[in-house]
């Protein structure tokens, strides 16, 4: 293992604080909304998760690449996430299955980064402050240069970016016994969701953001899945559209994350912008249908507006987070259609969201009795 020198490093807040420490990853510098997960393991699926992409992601762990990296644990083909801060950052690793260095896996996909800095007092200034743009250079340390290349950085608020992670071409992955068929609209897919659905004898054909609800149905799914993505859903207008038409025609569907604004959003109910979002592996929701809780795994800056919603008794209340009572899952009344905003493809419970998946194959046994 080469060894790696660090340099200093530079991150610099929207609101003009400044963190001065080592860099990471590769010499340069990134711009994006500075956000934390509170995930004590699994940076790897953090990093690759596309949900991430245009951020740049605080670890509140203390130490971040201590177990290495290995090709099993990632959510996409690439890493996705604009760059990384840390407390401690590891360039060696005590895993013996391990395939590579954290550093390796970082200069490989030329992720910027920066390491030793109070990221206690960082993760409290913005969880009061709220999350906002930033940038991160071991390159540049002069500061008003830095705050011209900021001022460049986009708004999340507005900003498509499904766009930018969703497949270029449709592909598909068969189960050996196949039941059913789901078409999956990749606003930036992850992998174990398709794992899970496979898992239950659905052949998955993955189709791009934009594709039309009429070139899916040309394959003649049995239900549709509508994954998660970056940006803001009200902005991924295109997708807004399918899911439209998808309940118009009464077809199940399952939407996660993403998939679950677009549900809120084809129904005429807005999405805002979150002061902080939740992002993490210890957050608990309660399921109002059964009065049971779970702990789930997060990943969105954007909510489904609770007080728009009232508005529309076509649509129910299906979970709520116990630590803020925000939206967690919706359904509708008279179509074959439910969505959740966590990610039940995780394993922190470990496995207490997956029944999800399991729902969502009674529905499409039931579409096909019908």
């Amino acid at each position: 293992m080469k060894k790696h020198i660090s340099s200093e490093a530079v991150l610099l807040l929207e609101d003009g604080t400044i963190f001065k420490g080592k860099s990471l990853g590769r010499t340069g510098t990134t711009g994006g909304e500075l956000c934390f997960n509170t995930g004590m393991t699994g940076y790897q699926e953090i990093f690759t998760d596309p949900s991430y992409y245009g951020q740049l992601v605080v670890n509140t762990v203390s130490h971040v690449g201590n177990y290495g990296v290995q090709h099993e644990e990632v959510e996409s083909d690439k890493v996705q996430i604009s760059g990384l801060v840390c407390k401690d950052f590891s360039h060696h690793y005590s895993r013996k299955t391990a395939e590579g260095s954290l550093q390796e896996y970082f200069e490989k996909a030329g992720i910027v980064g920066i390491c030793e800095i109070d990221t206690r007092a960082l993760v409290r200034h913005i969880r009061d402050k709220g999350a906002m743009n930033a940038i991160i250079s071991s390159e540049i340390t002069d500061v008003e240069e830095l705050r011209k290349k900021l001022a460049d950085v986009p708004s999340m608020n507005g900003l498509e970016l499904a766009s930018h992670v969703s497949t270029p071409e449709v592909y598909e992955f068969k189960p050996e016994e196949v039941k059913y068929r789901v078409a999956v609209l990749d606003l930036g897919v992850k992998r174990n969701s398709l794992n899970n659905l496979m898992a239950r004898g659905c052949e998955v054909k993955v189709f791009p953001y934009n594709t039309p609800f009429e070139e899916m149905e040309k394959w003649n799914p049995d239900g549709y899945f509508i994954s998660n993505g970056p940006g803001d859903p009200a902005a991924t207008k295109v997708a807004i559209d399918s899911v439209k038409q998808i309940l118009e025609k009464h077809r199940p569907m399952f939407g996660i994350c993403m998939g679950h604004q677009m549900l809120a959003q084809a129904n005429g109910i807005a999405t805002y912008k979150m002061h902080n979002g939740h992002r993490g592996l210890n957050h608990p929701v309660k399921n109002l249908l059964t009065g049971r809780s779970e702990i789930t795994s997060q990943n969105h800056g954007f909510v489904v507006d609770a007080e728009q919603l009232k508005n529309h008794p076509e649509v129910e209340v299906t979970h709520i987070n116990l630590n803020d009572n925000t939206i967690e899952g919706i359904r509708m009344k008279t179509k074959p259609a439910f969505s959740v905003q966590y990610h039940p493809e995780s394993s922190p419970g470990p496995h207490d969201s997956t029944y999800l998946f399991d729902d969502f194959v009674a529905l499409l046994e039931q579409n096909k009795n019908k």
